[in-house]
């Protein structure tokens, strides 16, 4: 039997997630941001951040707020693509490190509690949708979205550095 191709366009929307930490003395300083883009084009841009927290929980609610975004936009037949620079996440959805905890109880494969569990509540349904796709994206290396998203996430931890 010979395979048809489809003449429909299949849409992309792309999100470009990033966090980041900054420290003074023993208090730490997080930012997420993403950003959205269709056909190349910024379509939306969120940032945030909070005290006291870590960069991969950053990284995490970067997803998580990307992932809330996209659900609430997504059009008929469009794909949704992730990209994180976060190794911890993309190799969460890559390498199933996710069915393991399940199974496990939340314990990962060192025998301890799986860190940032209520952000992996949020984002472990997506991994097995077929309209939504993580991938790996390599930070600091000259990714024009990735560049910006990074961008906006330090600036929201170095704004609530400064106070």
């Amino acid at each position: 039997m010979e395979e048809r191709r489809s003449k429909e366009r299949v849409l992309n929307l792309e999100i470009y997630t990033d966090g980041s930490l900054k420290k003074s003395g023993k208090q730490t300083f997080g930012g997420w941001g993403f950003i959205a883009v269709r056909d190349s084009q910024q379509v939306n841009a969120l940032a945030g951040g909070e005290k006291n927290t870590t960069n991969q929980r950053m990284e995490l609610t970067a997803i998580v707020k990307a992932l809330e975004y996209a659900s609430s936009v997504r059009r008929p037949n469009e794909k949704i693509i992730i990209y994180s620079d976060s190794a911890y996440a993309i190799n969460c959805f890559e390498q199933d490190w996710y069915v393991g905890w399940l199974s496990n109880g939340w314990v990962n494969s060192k025998g301890q509690p799986v860190a940032n569990q209520d952000l992996w509540y949020k984002i472990i349904p997506y991994f097995d949708n077929f309209w939504y796709d993580f991938k790996k994206v390599p930070g600091h290396a000259g990714n024009y979205w990735n560049e910006c998203c990074d961008e906006i996430a330090q600036a929201q931890a170095e704004e609530l550095k400064r106070g």
